[in-house]
């Protein structure tokens, strides 16, 4: 029942543009780190290419994606139909982080909603395409997205995110760097250069 495809072609692009969840999948080398599964919403999912995926991903109480990401690359996305015809997909892939001081920010920050409490961009090269039937997949019926992240992240304001993920963002669970860490590292050298001039 599973199909392959070489790329996300404009039908399995359609069906990802009506979907209003997916679903992150990462892992670090380790056998005994910890497998990261998140779901997201927020219309922050973008298709750049037939083989190219990103997503605007927002300040939270971890930071796994990143930290596998930067450790081995491995990704995968996964959608799935809750209503009408059941269908799941899956985008395998390597992805990387883009940071707010990356020279590809601004080009790929404005592909997206700006929302407050944006912390990196993730992009994915998808190496496979597949789709299976999703037949045991229950149906739900969509209310609307939860405004309470975008809001709580509007109240701190940019300095108390950043605070925040100081505190939380820097390292994963199993202790692996993330990719913040190196932005407020860098952040951290530009300023003491700074006083010593």
């Amino acid at each position: 029942m599973a199909k392959l495809f070489e790329s996300i072609t404009e039908e399995l692009q359609e069906f990802i543009t009506a979907q209003h969840l997916f679903f992150v999948g990462t892992a670090p080398l380790s056998s005994t780190g910890h497998v990261n599964l998140s779901p997201k919403g927020l219309d922050c999912f973008r298709i750049l290419s037939p083989h190219r995926v990103g997503y605007l991903d927002l300040t939270g109480s971890g930071n796994e994606t990143s930290a596998h990401l930067q450790e081995n690359g491995r990704i995968t996305f996964l959608f799935c139909a809750f209503t009408d015809t059941p269908l799941i997909l899956r985008l395998y892939g390597k992805g990387c982080v883009i940071l707010p001081n990356s020279p590809d920010w601004d080009s790929t920050y404005s592909l997206f909603t700006q929302l407050p409490g944006t912390r990196q961009i993730i992009v994915a090269d998808i190496e496979r395409v597949q789709t299976s039937c999703g037949f045991g997949v229950p149906m739900y019926e969509y209310q609307g997205q939860r405004q309470i992240l975008v809001d709580w992240a509007s109240k701190k304001g940019e300095e108390g995110v950043r605070e925040y993920q100081q505190k939380k963002n820097l390292m994963s669970i199993d202790g692996l760097p993330t990719p913040v860490s190196q932005l407020f590292e860098a952040e951290e050298l530009v300023s003491s250069e700074t006083r010593e001039t």
